[in-house]
C-alpha cells in the first residue's frame, strides 16, 4: 500500500532457515500514535483488528493492495510469533505478538517464553530520514502442516507481478533456507507496458498501446461515527484506469486484470467495460477506414481478442468483489468508467496523425478483420459439414423405389428424369437388383454453385443421400449402396442436358464412382420402326437412336423392298414407352445398350467441365461455334 501511494521504493523478503519470513520496506512506517476511538497505537490496530482504517472511516490509502481487509491481522493470528519493528520519527518501535495477542518474548525465536502485555515499546533511536517497517513471523505449526513452507517460485512470481504493477518499486527475495543462498531482485520501470511484453506469447504486431484515464462515482458505505455507531454515508470515489495491450500474430488471448495490485483472474466489471469499449471502437474504425466492406458483418469480441495480450488495471478505494474467492470485481461503476476511458483513447489512437501510430493501427485493423473473415468462413464450413452429416445420416427419401438385394456387385441405381416415367420404369425393372430414383426436371448446375447451394437443392441432396457414400472429400467408395449408377433421360436435347447436369454433380462430389467405372448413361431409342410382313402382317420392331440412323434404316428397308408402318413412332420421352419396350431397350441387362462414363485425362476433363458448365460464357460460345461436333445434338 505504501508503494502504491508513492512512499516506498524497496521491499525485501527474507525466507529464513528457522521457518520464519521477514518483510522489510522503506515506507513511512506504520503509524505509532494512538487511535482515539480504541486507545490503541496504529501498530496494534493494524496487526490485531480486522478492516483497520479504510472502509470504516480511518485514514486510508486511495488504493489498497489488500484483498479482504484482514491480511496483516490474519497473518498475526496464525503466527506462533510475530515481531513488528517500525522506524519512524527518529525512533525504533517494537511490538511482539503470539497468535494475535500482544506481549513480550524473553529471547529470540518462537519458543521463547511469552508474557502478554499490550503497548508499543521504543527500543532505540535512528536518523529521522530513515523510515520503514519490518515484520517477521513464524507460522503456527498447530494450524499449518509441519512440513509446509513457502514455494520460492510462487514468491518470485508474486514479486515479479508486483514490480510490474508498481513501476519504480524494487522487490528483493532472499532465500536463506539452504547453504546455497539465493537472491533475486525485480524492478520494472516500464510498468504494465513491460508486463504486456513479458506476457506476450507470439510475434508482435505493432507496439504496446497504453491507455490511461480517470473517472468518478458515488458509493454508499458504512462509516463509524464519533459515537462508535455505523452510519450509511454517501462518498465520492475516484478511479484510475491503466491498460496496456499489444497484438501478436498468434491466436491465443492472454489477459491479466487487477484491482490495485489484486489479481482478478476471472475478470469482472472492469474487464467487461474494456471488452465492450474495444469492440465498439474497432467496429467504428473498421467501417471508417473501409477495412471491412459494406456487406461484411461487424467483428465480434473474439475477433479482437485473438492474438491480444492485455493488462487491465484499475485503482480505487474499497473495491467490491463477488463471491468468497474475491476473483471477480463487482463494483458496477467500473464498467462505465473503464468503457468511457477506453472508448475515448481508442478513438484518439485510430484517428492519430502520427505516422508510426497510424501504421500500427492499420496493422491491427487488418489483423482483426482477417480474424473475423476466418471465423465466419470456418463457421460456414462447420455448418456445411453439419448439414452434410445430417444429410448422409438421415433416412432415404420416400420417392426412392429401392431394390431387394444388398449385393453391391449386382445392384443398380437408375436416376430417371421426370415423375411421368416413374410408373413405366418401376414396371419395367427387375426389383431384385434395380432401384429407381426419379428426379424433377433439370437439377442444379453445381459447377456454378457453392457447396451450400448444392446441399440446399433437394434433387442433389436426394442423389447423395441415396448413393450413401458421402460427398466431396468425405466420399467413401466402399460405402456406396449400389454397384452401378445409370443415368436414364430422354433421347433428346433436354434429356442430354439433364444427363450433363447429373454427370457434373457426380464429377464434382462423387468422382471416385466415375474413376471406378461405375457410372453409365442409358441409351434409350429415339424412334421405333414397325416393319410390315407379307399379307400386311405385323413384322419386327427396329429401334433407332438418331435421325441419321432412322434415315439409314428406312433407306435399307426400301432397298430391300420392305415396308414399314407410317408414321414412324418418335419417343418424346421415356414415359411414352410401355414397360415391355422400356425393359427390352433400356433396362434388360441382356438386351440394353449402356455407355460407360470414363475419364482418360483428369486435367482435360476438369477443363471441359469448366468450359461447358462453368460461369464464363464467352469460351463456351467459341467452343460451340468452332468445334467439330454434331450441332444437331450439341448437348449429347
Amino acid at each position: 500500500d505504501e508503494a502504491l501511494a508513492g512512499h516506498c521504493k524497496k521491499i525485501e523478503i527474507n525466507l529464513e532457515s528457522d521457518g520464519s519470513v521477514e518483510v522489510h520496506d522503506d515506507g513511512r512506517g506504520i503509524p505509532v500514535d494512538k487511535e482515539p476511538k480504541t486507545g490503541l497505537t496504529g501498530v496494534e490496530v493494524v496487526l490485531t483488528k480486522l478492516h483497520a482504517g479504510g472502509k470504516f472511516g480511518g485514514g486510508s490509502y486511495a488504493a489498497s493492495g489488500g484483498l479482504h481487509g484482514v491480511g496483516a491481522s490474519v497473518v498475526n493470528a496464525l503466527a506462533v510469533r510475530l515481531d513488528a519493528e517500525v522506524d519512524r520519527d527518529g525512533k525504533i518501535y517494537w511490538m511482539s505478538f503470539q497468535r494475535g495477542v500482544a506481549g513480550i518474548f524473553d529471547g529470540d525465536g518462537p519458543k521463547a517464553e511469552f508474557t502478554p502485555k499490550s503497548g508499543l515499546r521504543v527500543i532505540g533511536k535512528i536518523s529521522s530520514k530513515v523510515t520503514g517497517t519490518r515484520i517477521k513471523w513464524w507460522s503456527d505449526k498447530q494450524i499449518f502442516l509441519k512440513e509446509a513452507e513457502l514455494d520460492l517460485e510462487d514468491v518470485y512470481a508474486r514479486a515479479r507481478q508486483t514490480s510490474f504493477l508498481v513501476p519504480g518499486l524494487t522487490l528483493t527475495v532472499n532465500d536463506n533456507r539452504t547453504k546455497t543462498k539465493t537472491t533475486e531482485s525485480f524492478y520494472h520501470k516500464g510498468g504494465i507496458s513491460e508486463y504486456c511484453e513479458f506476457l506476450q506469447p507470439d510475434q508482435p504486431i505493432g507496439d504496446v498501446i497504453r491507455i490511461y484515464g480517470t473517472g468518478h462515482y458515488q458509493e454508499t458505505v458504512p462509516v463509524l461515527d464519533d459515537k462508535g455507531h455505523m452510519v450509511s454515508t454517501e462518498v465520492e470515489r475516484d478511479m484510475e484506469v491503466d491498460i496496456a495491450m499489444k497484438w501478436g500474430n498468434g491466436f491465443d488471448n492472454t489477459q491479466r486484470s487487477f484491482v490495485n495490485i489484486i489479481a482478478t483472474p476471472k475478470g469482472g466489471t472492469h474487464v467487461l467495460g474494456f471488452e465492450r469499449a474495444i469492440t465498439k471502437a474497432f467496429n467504428e474504425a473498421l467501417r471508417s477506414t473501409k477495412t471491412l466492406k459494406n456487406n461484411e458483418a461487424d467483428v465480434i469480441k473474439d475477433d479482437i481478442l485473438e492474438g491480444l495480450t492485455a493488462v487491465v488495471t484499475v485503482r480505487m478505494s474499497e473495491p467490491q468483489f463477488e463471491g468468497q474467492t474475491k476473483e471477480v470485481l463487482g463494483t458496477a461503476a467500473a464498467t462505465r468508467i473503464v468503457s468511457a476511458v477506453v472508448a475515448d483513447k481508442m478513438k484518439e489512437f485510430f484517428n492519430t496523425t502520427r505516422r508510426i501510430d497510424k501504421a500500427n493501427g492499420r496493422l491491427i485493423l487488418e489483423k482483426v478483420a482477417g480474424a473475423s473473415r476466418t471465423r465466419i468462413s470456418a463457421r460456414a464450413h462447420k455448418d456445411l459439414q453439419r448439414r452434410k452429416n445430417a444429410l448422409e445420416s438421415s433416412s432415404l427419401p420416400t420417392k426412392l423405389s429401392d431394390c431387394r438385394s444388398e449385393d453391391v456387385n449386382r445392384t443398380e441405381l437408375f436416376i430417371v428424369e421426370g415423375e411421368s416415367a416413374l410408373g413405366t420404369t418401376k414396371a419395367a425393372r427387375n426389383s431384385e437388383f434395380q432401384a429407381i430414383l426419379p428426379i424433377r426436371g433439370k437439377i442444379l448446375n453445381v459447377q456454378k454453385a457453392s457447396l451450400s447451394q448444392m446441399l440446399d437443392n433437394s434433387e442433389c441432396a436426394s442423389i447423395i443421400q441415396v448413393i450413401g457414400a458421402g460427398s466431396g472429400k468425405s466420399f467413401e467408395l466402399d460405402d456406396a449402396r449400389y454397384g452401378r449408377i445409370i443415368l436414364m433421360s430422354d433421347a433428346d436435347v433436354d434429356g442430354a442436358h439433364i444427363r450433363c447436369l447429373l454427370l457434373t454433380l457426380l464429377y464434382r462430389y462423387m468422382k471416385p464412382m466415375i474413376d471406378d467405372g461405375r457410372v453409365f448413361a442409358a441409351i434409350p431409342p429415339l424412334h421405333r420402326i414397325e416393319t410390315m410382313g407379307a399379307g400386311g402382317k405385323k413384322g419386327e420392331y427396329i429401334y433407332t437412336y438418331s435421325d441419321d440412323e432412322m434415315r439409314k434404316v428406312t433407306g435399307d428397308l426400301k432397298k430391300a423392298g420392305k415396308k414399314w408402318k407410317e408414321p414412324i413412332q418418335r419417343y418424346k420421352g421415356l414415359g411414352e414407352m410401355d414397360a415391355d419396350q422400356l425393359r427390352e431397350t433400356t433396362m434388360d441387362p441382356d438386351a440394353r445398350t449402356l455407355r460407360r462414363i470414363t475419364i482418360k485425362d483428369a486435367t482435360a476433363a476438369e477443363a471441359m467441365f469448366e468450359l461447358l458448365m462453368g460461369n464464363d460464357v464467352a469460351p463456351r460460345k467459341e467452343f460451340i461455334s468452332t468445334a467439330e461436333i454434331d450441332r444437331d445434338r450439341i448437348d449429347a
